[in-house]
């Protein structure tokens, strides 16, 4: 039995596999009619990569596999596996000119090859699920034409075995290892203006992000006027797509944030912050506002915390996209932290 790894990478087609994951937790919990589509293999021009995630109910679907072509089929295909409760395989082949033109006009061409995986035959995944979503390490589907399959993410881990229909493709590989990182995280400190329109577009991204804002009406402005809850950073993670405002202190322990945002709007807030981050080895540090107002911080923090910042800050934070006010700087953040994180894993 041949056996290979993928390893999927944290910008599956829509950015978000923890959306579509949460989605699938959330369908268990209900004991929905549901399945999971989990994209196997992928050979030239494809919408998605090995490792994409799209979870089909009576309902409609989280997630994309396509833009919007192959969806009906594929779901047809995901109802039928869970009546029959087993694992079903399809591949989709649209390389050729009969594809190209075809009714379809998917206009890609490439292969992909899928598994559709009821969701009755996920009994027990859904503490998997929880631990990976709070950020806890990756997660790992091991997978067998035969039809046994597993999931595990660090402690929490689930086995178990089904009837499996016929691969529609030949070849010698029977079986597959996929791979989730866990979904960056970034800390913002400060709920300035830029706060509210810098959420969606992160947590839209697969960010997990929290919120520590020490100033009362800047919280309540964030969070609409209604109470999101307060907590101390302690190295709590919320489960995607979710995040938390906090009235406290940040206190930093490990694991910490891939990103911090300091963007208080506020002097000495920010003098206190970048003193903080000195200390800890966070490798991506974005600071709004002027240049000038970098270098006036920096006068007034000790030359050693100054040495140790530099190569890690961005100021002004953001990518030059041109445009003014909160959504436009919200954009050019968002923009600049998806880029670092691409490049920081080797994502294309």
């Amino acid at each position: 039995m041949s056996a290979g790894l993928v390893t999927a990478p944290l910008d599956a087609e829509d950015g978000n596999p923890g959306r579509v994951l949460q989605a699938t937790l959330d369908a268990l919990r209900a004991g929905r009619r549901a399945a999971l589509a989990v994209v196997l293999e992928t050979e030239g021009s494809t919408y998605t990569r090995a490792g994409t995630v799209v979870l089909f109910t009576d309902e409609g679907h989280v997630g994309w596999l396509s833009g919007g072509c192959l969806e009906p089929e594929i779901e047809r295909r995901a109802m039928q596996a869970v009546d029959q409760g087993a694992l079903d395989w399809m591949e989709i082949d649209t390389r050729d000119d009969d594809a190209l033109f075809s009714a379809n006009a998917v206009g890609c061409r490439g292969l992909q090859r899928i598994v559709l995986i009821p969701l009755a035959a996920l009994e027990g995944v859904g503490g998997v699920l929880e631990c990976w979503l709070r950020g806890n390490g990756t997660l790992t589907l091991q997978l067998e034409a035969e039809g046994r399959l597993g999931w595990r993410c660090e402690d929490s881990e689930v086995a178990g075995s089904l009837h499996s229909l016929p691969l529609e493709w030949g070849g010698t590989r029977a079986q597959w290892q996929i791979q989730w990182r866990a979904a960056p995280s970034v800390v913002m400190l400060g709920a300035g203006p830029e706060a509210t329109p810098l959420l969606p577009l992160l947590r839209g991204l697969g960010w997990r992000v929290q919120v520590v804002e020490p100033r009362e009406r800047w919280r309540e402005r964030l969070s609409g006027g209604c109470s999101l809850g307060e907590s101390a950073f302690a190295g709590q993670r919320p489960a995607l797509p979710g995040h938390e405002v906090s009235a406290t202190a940040v206190r930093w322990h490990a694991p910490l944030p891939d990103a911090v945002l300091v963007m208080h709007h506020n002097f000495e807030l920010d003098r206190e912050a970048l003193e903080q981050l000195a200390d800890l080895p966070i490798p991506f540090i974005g600071l709004l506002g002027p240049r000038r107002r970098r270098d006036d911080l920096f006068k007034v923090l000790p030359p050693q915390a100054c040495a140790s910042l530099f190569p890690r800050l961005r100021s002004p934070v953001g990518l030059a996209l041109g445009g003014r006010g909160p959504e436009a700087i919200a954009l050019s953040i968002a923009a600049q932290l998806q880029a670092w994180r691409h490049a920081a894993t080797g994502l294309s």
